[in-house]
């Protein structure tokens, strides 16, 4: 029957009662007036040029940016290389010691960062990713039944409760660099992100560590049940002897006893080289802030770095490597991020001189109705 169509809400309640009813303003009822471009041959080819216009000068300016980072890489392992610089083989924890030289050929100007380098190490595999316990990183002592699934196989070794538990936190990097340069200092602290650090990581509830009193290093300093080390911890940064304290210290087995080349007690989680390595990478092949040089060194200088070798790469066939590097403002060198621009650019300027020469040369009358054919005909 023809008509109007009923509302049928105005049928069941009245306005009044309507109270789910959107307002009738323009902008519930979407009626705002709107801007609706019209892309005819020419804009598209105009848009085309403006897009290589901009990608292809920014493209090359990236490329002579990141020619200008002064890289030198040294690899000191790998998996089927017999004769590497610091090959540890197939040992973990092998405690072998040995020393890399960078020749710098070109002056370099600070920050100048020091990175390792593993390679084939998937930290982006899902069981890698979900391997940990945050709540246990920021410094809880309970553990539910779910979150401890999550770390297993690493969350106990026997009647020992692994804290933190997990592959990522139990698969810590810890090979140790040390700059042989007297000249030089490489700061190790300030690699970490500043939020990290603050919301993620916490020492266990209960810790607490003070200098020894007196200057006492030996083992008198820890007596007593208020502390659970068995002698005092010499930190190397003031020289002094610290006592300290870790909640259920018998059965469980903290990260600086785990790792204690890298962890001292006095840092446990909150170490900025754990911190680094629990942010995961998203690539197998991937680089780690270890630290940083902040004098400017000179063309010709010898770098000598002292290598404490301990990682074991053979089992995933893998490769270890030392980078010092100067930085832009995009970070280190690459050697994609300008050609992808500047490729992307010549790809817009192809295109928008193909579609403008064949415009010019066969225009396509715009809504021409001869284009339209009904699918019988």
């Amino acid at each position: 029957m023809a008509g109007s169509i009923p509302d049928e809400d105005e049928e069941v309640l009245t306005l009044d009662e309507q109270t789910r009813r959107p307002l009738n303003t323009a902008l519930r009822q979407q009626r705002i007036a709107a801007w609706n471009p019209y892309l005819d041959p020419w804009w598209v080819v105009a848009t085309f040029l403006v897009l290589a216009a901009i990608f292809i000068p920014v493209g090359f300016k990236i490329q002579s940016m990141s020619n200008q980072v002064v890289e030198v890489r040294v690899e000191y392992d790998r998996w089927n290389d017999p004769n590497p610089l610091c090959g540890i083989g197939q040992t973990p924890n092998a405690n072998v010691n040995c020393t890399l030289r960078f020749n710098v050929t070109k002056d370099m100007e600070p920050p100048i960062l020091v990175h390792y380098e593993l390679s084939n190490f998937y930290q982006n595999h899902r069981d890698y990713v979900k391997s940990r316990d945050n709540y246990q990183l920021l410094g809880s002592l309970t553990q539910t039944r779910q979150q401890a699934l999550v770390c297993e196989p690493l969350n106990k070794l026997g009647n020992i409760t692994l804290n933190p538990c997990g592959f990522i936190a139990n698969t810590l990097f810890n090979d140790v660099f040390t700059l042989a340069n007297t000249e030089f200092i490489m700061q190790e602290k300030g690699i970490a992100w500043a939020s990290d650090l603050e919301y993620m990581f916490a020492q266990p509830e209960g810790f607490q560590a003070e200098p020894c009193p007196n200057g006492d290093c030996s083992s008198a300093c820890c007596e007593g049940e208020e502390w659970s080390c068995e002698v005092p911890y010499q930190n190397k940064q003031d020289e002094q002897c610290y006592r300290y304290f870790y909640p259920n210290d018998n059965t469980t087995q903290y990260l600086y006893e785990t790792y204690p080349q890298v962890v001292s007690p006095l840092e446990g989680v909150t170490n900025e080289h754990f911190v680094v390595w629990m942010r995961i990478a998203a690539l197998p092949t991937f680089r780690k802030l270890y630290g940083y040089i902040e004098d400017p060194i000179p063309a010709g200088t010898i770098l000598e770095f002292n290598v404490n070798a301990n990682f074991e790469i053979t089992s995933f066939e893998g490769s270890k490597a030392l980078i010092i590097s100067t930085n832009n403002m995009f970070g280190g060198r690459n050697v994609w991020f300008g050609p992808f621009f500047y490729v992307s650019g010549f790809i817009c300027l192809g295109l928008g001189l193909f579609f403008g020469w064949k415009q010019q040369c066969r225009p396509r009358k715009i809504a021409d109705k001869s284009y339209l054919h009904f699918k019988l005909d």
